[in-house]
């Protein structure tokens, strides 16, 4: 009877030394056993936001179109991570995306299975129903000079009445994608937990401009239930080009040293005048500020051509400009100047300029890598550097769809 004993124990010492502690991403097959074999080991109440952290890791944490193809991405970012690895990675996904979800609060989200085995039941915190979906839009980040910087979209499940319906305790992923004239310029994903959701907020300034039609934008959201994805598209929404406005560059700058004025005695020291012997004071003759080197025009004009002729790192060479960060933000095909196929210029007016600063205006025709054409009015601001002029700030006047 022991040696049965001793041969059960045995047993399910091996049962339970074969049991998986870290995430095997080889397959899709052998990623699902180790999950189930990790979840086991853990108490009830850490299984449920274990499966909870997975679902946010899966929704929020990788890049792939359709469930198969995100568990598939979800096992290669997970592989060798153990539970307290996965649960640290989702709270730093949570946290970016702005989703009040934390490994260490309670459950909040329900019961989740990343693979799907389980059948939505009359309890599943997911299993909302609404008669369909609205969406409300407002303006954001406003102030007295250049009106709003941003809008907020905010996606509400409604009843057949439309009024908002009410529930709480779920995890519906929600999808934000933005458009203009039919050009996808953004995306965007968070989780609506209950019907006070905050939704998205959309700053103009992270948009790409050039790619923005006469000023109107289009968003489409997509709240997906556990039974249901509910869509909906809002087109005419403005886009407010004064958003993007830089700040003219500062011009308090030295002013330079006439070298006639140095001292013979003292060359490190230049002086600007002889002491008064009377009245020990050295009296300060004024200075004639150095003409700035070069003409903004030509900068302008070096820029839009070398955009024409693509070579985009000649054109970013003739800029300064914060806002547009750095090279590879700014010849980002998608949301930069590398869209631009060809600029064909019609006027650059005469730059107005004032010490070490310049405005001009140009006006020209941009073609984007998918041949759309577009009329644009733009205002450069220029300040003048040891290596000539350079542009700090670029306002879009208008834009117009040919």
């Amino acid at each position: 009877m022991k040696f049965f004993r001793y041969l059960l124990f045995a047993s399910l010492v091996l049962v339970m030394s074969c049991k998986k502690t870290s995430v095997d991403g080889a397959n899709r097959k052998a990623f699902q056993e180790s999950i189930n074999d990790m979840t086991s080991s853990l108490p009830t109440l850490k299984q449920i936001k274990f499966n909870e952290a997975l679902y946010i890791l899966k929704t929020f944490g990788v890049e792939a179109d359709g469930d198969i193809a995100e568990i598939e991405a979800l096992g290669k970012l997970l592989n060798g991570k153990k539970v307290p690895d996965i649960l640290k990675m989702a709270d730093e996904v949570a946290q970016k995306n702005n989703i009040t979800w934390s490994s260490t609060a309670p459950p909040s989200l329900g019961t989740m299975n990343i693979f799907g085995d389980e059948k939505a039941s009359e309890v599943d915190p997911n299993d909302v129903t609404a008669s369909g979906l609205n969406i409300v839009v407002r303006p954001a980040m406003s102030d007295s000079i250049t009106g709003p910087k941003a809008i907020v979209v905010i996606p509400q499940l409604v009843d057949q009445n439309g009024e908002k319906i009410s529930f709480t305790g779920a995890g519906l992923e929600t999808t934000l994608e933005v458009f203009s004239n039919g050009n996808k310029l953004q995306t965007a994903k968070n989780m609506m937990q209950d019907n006070n959701f905050k939704g998205f907020t959309i700053k103009f300034s992270s948009l790409p401009v050039a790619s923005i039609v006469d000023n109107k934008l289009e968003v489409k959201v997509s709240v997906k239930t556990a039974k249901k994805v509910y869509q909906m598209i809002k087109s005419g929404i403005e886009f407010n080009p004064r958003a993007i406005v830089q700040a003219a560059p500062s011009t308090n700058i030295p002013e330079p040293t006439d070298p006639t004025l140095a001292d013979p005695n003292n060359p490190e020291n230049p002086t600007t005048g002889t002491e008064n012997p009377t009245t020990g004071t050295t009296p300060t003759s004024p200075t004639t500020p150095t003409k700035p080197a070069g003409d903004p025009k030509t900068t302008v004009s070096k820029f839009l051509s070398s955009l024409n002729s693509q070579n985009y790192k000649a054109a970013f060479d003739n800029a300064d400009n914060p806002a547009w960060g750095s090279y590879d933000k700014f010849s980002n095909p998608n949301s930069g100047f590398g869209s631009v196929k060809s600029v064909k210029v019609n006027s650059v007016s005469a730059p107005v300029t004032k010490d070490n600063t310049s405005t001009i205006n140009a006006n020209y025709d941009v073609t984007d890598k998918d041949g759309n054409v577009t009329s644009l009015n733009v205002t450069y601001g220029l300040k003048s550097t040891s290596n000539g002029w350079k542009i700090t700030s670029y306002k879009i006047n208008s834009s117009k769809k040919q």
